[in-house]
């Protein structure tokens, strides 16, 4: 198995294994070494009290993004810390796409950049995701 098959098949099993993403209806789009790509369309149950899009739904969807990524290499990882710039609104029935990058590792250490934008293009979000490798695999 190749790196961008092995990506994919820990993403997959990673969500299987999940209650979350298939609570949000997230959908993987792409899974391929250091590199994800996840969506979500906004329901009304996910909006805050102004009608937009929760933050900690946009959180949400670019954290799996940046799981994804950091555990690719089937060396389970979790996050030591992350953080986001909200840049713009989200309302309901728009799709949100996060596309996650791996830039930069060293030992168990790991940087991912992740960008959220909407189905028209505009930028929602930027969030910062720092890993740990933990040890152990997520596949066999």
């Amino acid at each position: 198995m190749n790196p961008d098959q092995l990506a994919d098949r820990v993403a997959r099993t990673m969500f299987a294994a999940e209650g979350t993403g298939a609570a949000w209806g997230l959908t993987i789009e792409e899974v391929r070494e250091d590199y994800a790509r996840v969506s979500m369309v906004v329901r009304a149950d996910m909006l805050n009290g102004h009608g937009f899009a929760h933050g900690g739904m946009i959180f949400a969807l670019a954290d799996s993004a940046f799981a994804y990524v950091c555990n690719g290499a089937n060396h389970a990882s979790m996050a030591a810390q992350a953080s986001i710039v909200f840049l713009d609104k989200v309302g309901e029935g728009e799709t949100l796409i996060a596309e996650a990058e791996e830039v930069a590792r060293e030992g168990r250490a790991g940087v991912t950049r992740v960008a959220v934008v909407a189905g028209d293009g505009r930028t929602v979000a930027e969030f910062t995701g720092y890993s740990r490798t933990l040890g152990g695999t997520i596949i066999d």
